[in-house]
């Protein structure tokens, strides 16, 4: 904005000036539309990542063993402090 006020007077704000205002900022416009959907879709990926990772359809049956058994453990410890895990 500031651009288009000290550049205006000295082009006379004639028509040319005004089309290639509009289009540089046209431009600068895409690229950062651009550049936040890039950044979003990195943000995206990276929890997809994680959970692609916990997957435990994809896991084999010996790495789910550990995990069934810690949660066991977990579920046994809360019931004994008298909490319904299922809560």
């Amino acid at each position: 904005m500031g651009l288009w006020l000290l550049t205006g007077p000295l082009f006379g704000c004639s028509d040319t000036w005004q089309l290639v205002i509009n289009t540089a900022t046209a431009i600068i416009t895409f690229l950062m539309v651009f550049l936040i959907q890039n950044t979003q879709n990195h943000d995206t990926k990276a929890p997809q990542i994680k959970l692609d990772e916990l997957n435990p359809e994809e896991m084999a049956e010996q790495q789910l063993d550990p995990l069934h058994a810690h949660d066991e453990s977990l579920a046994r410890l809360a019931q004994e402090d008298g909490e319904n895990p299922l809560d």
